[in-house]
């Protein structure tokens, strides 16, 4: 295991962010926030594929408002995301929210700032200041362009008004498109702040390339030991973004209680229809809080053999596959069975 990145830690309704507790997996809507039916079929559904954080958008006073109906509905901390307008987090906090995302400096004069501050001191809210690379303030740009050390400053422009505010419960996320200028920017900021960090690529792309930028950009950092939470941005349904996170967390070693599918990439080899199974396997296994090894094998060659540490697996072969445990044949299975069998044999090991 590698070292994390030492940070100060803060909770956000029952969960403690930093230091070296978990990473936890965050998410957003992409519902109205107003429209709370929608809204919380939305974060329930998010629940169940594993989302421990939610955010919304509030972009005006309704948003706000709205948190309070949505929080009697859900289970997990819910963030406000809020641009320019004091009024509007002070109504998310009024509401009840868990955490706001903001930052001091573009929400205008020092006594709105404060105005916000100390609502959230007193209702115990986390604030974190999100700095995005397509926003980056005019005098940081270095001959026109967004450099990491830019990032940085202004990050710590905004920190430094909460602090004078008295205010240390804080959260910071520096985000870029572009993924070497996210990682500089991260790698920056974990040497700057003694704050935790929340860790994503933004704007990263479609459920295909975003899922790969994200990967690449989020398991570098969390490889090195940077980020406390995590949040993958897709054009996609958010409950991708979850599904993704979670197997980002669970290749770096940083999710307990998964399970963990191995399947052959196929050849000429194989005689089983093996990639449907494979998902069929993979969506069932969503389910299951556990940190048992399956395997999906094509033929006798990649099967008990080379799979021989899976708790279970199939290895194909014509018409007909055998079930293994740990390297060792139980018996033989026929192929229109697999499903059943596999997922039973999974349900009896599990308990």
């Amino acid at each position: 295991m590698y070292k994390r990145n030492k940070t100060v830690q803060f909770k956000i309704k029952d969960l403690v962010i930093g230091g070296n507790n978990k990473v936890y997996i965050q998410s957003m809507c992409n519902t109205k926030t107003k429209n709370v039916k929608s809204t919380v079929k939305q974060i329930l559904e998010l629940e169940d594929a594993g989302c421990e954080i939610i955010r919304v958008a509030c972009l005006d006073i309704e948003d706000a408002k709205a948190i309070k109906e949505i929080k009697k509905n859900i289970h997990i901390p819910i963030v406000a995301d809020i641009h320019f307008d004091y009024k509007i987090a002070l109504e998310a906090i009024n509401s009840g929210v868990d955490k706001i995302r903001i930052n001091p400096g573009n929400i205008g004069k020092e006594e709105n700032i404060k105005k916000v501050v100390d609502a959230c001191k007193k209702n115990n809210i986390p604030i974190r200041i999100g700095v995005n690379s397509g926003s980056l303030e005019k005098d940081l740009l270095v001959n026109g362009k967004v450099t990491a050390k830019g990032l940085v400053e202004s990050a710590r422009r905004h920190v430094e008004i909460l602090e004078r505010l008295d205010f240390y419960d804080i959260c910071i996320s520096i985000k870029a498109s572009d993924l070497d200028l996210c990682i500089k920017a991260y790698e920056e900021a974990a040497r700057t702040f003694k704050y935790p960090l929340h860790v994503g690529i933004t704007e990263a792309g479609t459920s295909f390339s975003g899922t790969i930028k994200s990967s690449i950009g989020i398991g570098y950092l969390l490889k090195k030991g940077i980020g406390n939470t995590i949040r993958v941005s897709l054009s996609s349904n958010p409950i991708e973004e979850v599904r993704v996170a979670k197997e980002i967390l669970k290749d770096c070693k940083l999710l307990d209680n998964v399970p963990v599918l191995v399947s052959c990439p196929t050849c000429g080899r194989t005689q089983i229809d093996l990639i449907p199974l494979a998902e069929k396997i993979e969506k069932f296994l969503d389910a299951i809080d556990s940190n048992i090894k399956v395997a999906v094998m094509g033929c006798a060659v990649n099967g008990p053999g080379e799979a021989k540490d899976a708790d279970i697996g199939i290895a194909g072969g014509i018409g007909e596959g055998l079930l293994f445990k740990k390297g060792q044949i139980i018996r033989k299975v026929k192929q229109e069975d697999f499903y059943k069998v596999l997922t039973d044999e999974i349900k009896k090991m599990i308990g």
